[in-house]
């Protein structure tokens, strides 16, 4: 027999080092965590200022102070002023909501006749701003009295770690949405739900378990029990169980086509796909947007629902300055039109600086940055997540 070349002998093993790095990676990223974020600590957001309090209530800030002797909790004061913890915001919103005494309601709760909306958040090129969109939205959405339900289906779980959930540490075997939706013996989902530091926001983590989905389901579907809920219809099924309890879920997918995306997408009443404005990222959408169509053409026959309230475009990392973006961006209008959300979400170093500790513009103080960076940050997306909030309110057939 002939010998290998001692050469080639000589070589490593690509699976031995790509395992190797893994582990040491998996080893140093644990000892970060732990070290911004003990064992004993949990993961908090900052307190609020009368003026952003008095905006996430949708109020006056001379009238906030008016009812805040008398009606809001204690709250810390801060340089001699009075700051709102998410806790005292959340109070204070039911205690406007029950006090009203005209039609409008501080507690945007899904009422008589309203579907629950299921925004997927999804792309098929990573570097989007994919779960940095999703994060935001979802967290926006419940300072602003929405019962929102963040649902992690990326195996990368990216979302989790935001959130302070730590894949790796605190996300055991059937404790992502894999334990929900896996074909033996499942869970309910209400046993895998978390709460978060914000009141009205809760989340299902994710960590690589979610991969088993896309190896069990062609395994399912040769020995499928004519009984058995289809693989593209085991999301939807599981959130049902829930429905009663939220008003908003926000679906974090992971940056493929597979299995997990189109049971998202079957189970979305609305899709959000991110698109950073580069000819690459643009080409690659085109790809992806094909493939998507061929497939969930082919789950429709096979009887999935694919009607949607809404579909938009998000501009994702825009520079306003940059020439080829502008381009690009104008492009894409002319292409697919009012489908693409008027406001972008701007590139900014306050939001990808908070992303290096676990946090979002929501989460960090303003005195880290600039004020004019940082307000010019939070404005954007502000701006964003209003706009999906007309969104939601025209499914529902609210006035805007």
């Amino acid at each position: 027999m002939a010998q290998k070349p001692a050469i080639e002998a000589d070589r490593p093993e690509l699976r031995a080092l790509i395992q190797s790095h893994g582990s040491r990676l998996t080893a140093e990223l644990q000892a970060h965590h732990r070290n911004i974020f003990p064992p004993e600590s949990q993961k908090t957001i900052r307190s609020f200022s009368p003026a952003e309090t008095a905006a996430l209530l949708g109020i006056a800030e001379g009238y906030l102070r008016q009812i805040a002797a008398d009606r809001a909790p204690e709250a810390e004061p801060k340089k001699g002023r009075r700051s709102y913890a998410v806790t005292d915001i959340a109070e204070l919103r039911k205690q406007l909501d029950q006090g009203a005494r005209s039609a409008r309601r501080y507690l945007p709760h899904r009422r008589a006749g309203e579907h629950l909306q299921v925004i997927t958040v999804m792309n098929f090129k990573g570097g989007s701003g994919k779960t940095t969109t999703a994060a935001h939205l979802a967290q926006w959405l419940a300072l602003h009295g929405y019962r929102t339900l963040a649902l992690d289906l990326d195996p990368q779980a990216s979302l989790s770690a935001l959130f302070g959930h730590q894949p790796e540490l605190d996300v055991g075997p059937n404790e992502s949405l894999y334990g929900a939706i896996r074909y033996d013996a499942p869970r309910p989902i209400a046993e895998i739900i978390r709460g978060t530091y914000i009141p009205d926001l809760h989340i299902v983590p994710g960590n690589l378990e979610l991969q088993e989905f896309e190896y069990d389901t062609p395994r399912a579907l040769l020995a499928r029990d004519p009984n058995d809920t289809m693989f593209f219809a085991r999301v939807g099924q599981v959130l049902g169980e829930v429905q009663d309890h939220y008003d908003v879920v926000v679906i974090d997918c992971p940056p493929q086509l597979g299995y997990l995306t189109l049971a998202a997408l079957t189970a979305a009443t609305a899709v959000l796909i991110t698109i950073h404005p580069q000819m690459l990222d643009v080409m690659s959408m085109s790809q992806f947007l094909q493939m998507t169509g061929g497939l969930l053409d082919s789950v429709a026959k096979a009887g999935a629902s694919t009607n949607y309230d809404w579909m938009k475009y998000l501009v994702t990392r825009f520079e306003p300055g940059d020439g080829p973006q502008n381009q690009m961006v104008a492009f894409l209008r002319s292409i697919f039109g009012d489908h693409v959300l008027n406001h972008p979400m701007l590139k900014s170093t306050a939001i990808s600086d908070a992303g290096l500790t676990n946090q979002t513009i929501f989460e960090v103080e303003r005195k880290q940055f600039t004020k004019t960076t940082y307000d010019r940050a939070l404005e954007s997306m502000n701006q964003v997540n209003a706009e999906i909030e007309t969104l939601i309110k025209r499914a529902w057939g609210r006035a805007v």
